[in-house]
């Protein structure tokens, strides 16, 4: 295959979401027969509801900067499915896709053939297992790996990563990891094992900060907290400025640091960054200033991310609309056009109430995904207190840009919100022109 021929296979897997499959029986088998290749380099698993994205972003450029051969496996992608692999901060080559898309085909066809499958591997197991196997065949040192739901049957876990870190727990994806912050929190914290070194990072919920600790410690484990280390703001003049901080963790003190990406939740995502590079220092010659580097210079798109006056930020649940409306009410200094999507599983009456206020104008759309609500859902969703005054609907994401624009304050703020899966697609009308 080549790499459209690759993306239109993995494609007719379906949904990663909508064809997921609780176990992880089928990606040992199929890693089994590509040799075990996760085997032959470190691993770090990174879990949680929000901030993963970020931490495993900060880790990464911290371990590039140490001379560290790294891998980084990420998911959803927002433009190009090559964005999930990255060797050394670059993502893997279309045609490396391809070759490694290709021979993850014809393994998993073959096992199901023999009768070792009973199915085909789903969407995200076969990428899964392109990163691992790839990330062996590169030579890494070391590899980051997201997990993409949960983390008990997320295809990540079956790495066995040596690391691994919790970030903050929240309300998302119920339907698969439960109803209460105890059992999305003991979902997320099964993958603790005896042996592994284990770093909590900050918990809005007692209750999951206790369940992620006692997970801990049945497995005989004692976890670093993120919410320990001393964190010392300086004041800024304007507050959508990335963070300035100094912080003190057990191994020393370091110097004011301005973050790479913005938003004061960003904070704790490096601290938990910061505790987990201070742990692979067994392993490898990580320094204080390879951790401030990667502080500086981490680089995470769709996450409060600026391309002229267009605000991008992938807020997909309630605490990721809260962090987002603290950084709209901090920074925005002209009026506010928010293009919102979002998919079917999300609380939309919470993320309205939190998120709409911040806007002097809305516009609802639908992103190409199966699973998202069209614009008129969206709105049959929202409180009746909390319709806009200002409301617009279309479930083209294209014609979205186009009555933003039209009705957009010069200088304003347009922010792409709600869904990354609708950040990916604005950003590719935007920088490709494709719709």
């Amino acid at each position: 295959m080549n790499f459209k021929e690759a993306e239109s296979y993995l494609l007719s897997l379906g949904n990663e979401i909508s064809t997921l499959k609780l176990g992880l029986d089928n990606i040992q088998t199929l890693l089994r027969a590509l040799g075990d290749p996760q085997k032959n380099y470190l691993k770090v698993q990174v879990a949680g509801t929000n901030g993963k994205g970020s931490v495993c972003a900060f880790l990464e450029a911290m371990c590039i900067s140490a001379g560290i051969k790294t891998g980084l496996y990420t998911s959803p992608h927002l433009i190009s499915i090559t964005e999930r692999i990255r060797i050394d901060g670059r993502n893997i080559s279309q045609d490396d896709f391809a070759v490694g898309a290709t021979y993850i085909r014809k393994i998993s066809e073959a096992l199901v053939k023999e009768g070792q499958l009973a199915s085909r591997p789903t969407y995200f197991e076969q990428v899964t297992a392109l990163a691992l196997d790839h990330f062996e065949r590169v030579g890494v040192e070391l590899a980051i790996l997201e997990t993409g739901l949960g983390g008990r049957f997320d295809a990540t876990t079956v790495a066995n990563a040596e690391l691994v870190a919790i970030t903050q727990i929240a309300f998302d994806h119920q339907k698969y990891l439960g109803e209460s912050i105890h059992e999305i929190a003991s979902e997320k914290a099964a993958i603790i094992r005896p042996g592994t070194k284990v770093v909590v990072g900050e918990q809005s919920y007692s209750e999951a900060l206790e369940t992620i600790i006692r997970a801990a410690e049945t497995s005989g484990v004692t976890p670093e907290l993120a919410g320990d280390v001393n964190v010392n703001l300086i004041p800024q003049t304007a507050g959508g400025d990335p963070v300035i901080f100094s912080f003190q963790t057990k191994l020393g003190s370091y110097p004011p640091v301005r973050l790479a990406l913005r938003g004061r939740h960003q904070t704790a995502n490096a601290m938990t960054a910061v505790l987990l590079a201070e742990s692979l220092q067994e392993y490898f010659p990580i320094r204080a200033s390879n951790i401030v580097e990667g502080l500086k210079k981490a680089v995470h798109p769709g996450r409060l991310e600026f391309q002229g006056n267009i605000l991008y930020d992938g807020a997909h649940n309630t605490a990721g609309a809260q962090a987002l409306a603290e950084f709209l009410v901090e920074s925005a200094d002209s009026p506010v056009t928010m293009i919102f999507g979002v998919m079917e599983d999300k609380n939309v009456a919470e993320m309205a109430e939190i998120l709409f206020p911040t806007a002097a104008r809305l516009i609802l759309t639908r992103p190409s995904n199966t699973r998202a609500m069209t614009a008129a859902e969206i709105a049959a969703s929202i409180p009746q207190d909390l319709i806009h005054p200002q409301i617009m609907m279309t479930d083209s994401p294209a014609e979205a840009l186009k009555l933003a624009h039209q009705t957009v304050d010069d200088p304003g703020m347009i922010c792409v919100t709600g869904s990354l899966y609708l950040v990916g697609e604005v950003k590719k009308i935007l920088d490709t022109g494709e719709n």
